[in-house]
């Protein structure tokens, strides 16, 4: 799998590390920054990201900040992306098994690193439901049009 991620300061730690967890999965890993600690705008990386899996260059999104906010709030404004934030281990899934969800977001400041990396397996893993969610889905893929 192709798998593009970002943060901002906030998040760069464990988004480095969520890297090296993908890497070692055998997953490809498009890193769209930020590439280091200095301050800096979480909207920039989480629109590269974004892009990357609104035109395919990527199957899935990986985003950090310090609360998991803000970088899902600028996602979800590209087209065709559905973000969520993982914030325990039943959204992580429920997430793309409900809504179909094609990236996900993580809060530094308030989720250990083990839990992320945890809650990105269960993300990656998950399935599209279908059946009664594609409805609920394909609502908010109309309103896009």
């Amino acid at each position: 799998m192709i798998i593009s991620i970002g943060s901002d300061h906030a998040g760069f730690k464990y988004k480095e590390e969520v890297k090296k967890h993908l890497e070692s999965l055998g997953h490809k890993v498009i890193d769209e920054g930020t590439y280091s600690l200095d301050s800096c705008n979480y909207a920039e990386f989480a629109l590269k990201a974004a892009e990357d899996v609104s035109y395919k260059r990527s199957d899935l999104g990986i985003l950090v900040c310090s609360s998991g906010e803000g970088i899902c709030m600028a996602a979800n404004k590209v087209k065709g992306i559905r973000c969520g934030i993982g914030y325990n281990d039943e959204v992580s899934h429920l997430v793309r098994e409900h809504n179909n969800a094609n990236m996900i977001t993580f809060g530094q400041s308030f989720m250990s690193l083990e839990d992320v990396l945890r809650r990105v397996d269960i993300f990656l893993n998950a399935k599209f439901e279908g059946g009664r969610h594609e409805k609920r889905v394909n609502t908010i893929i109309d309103y896009e049009k």
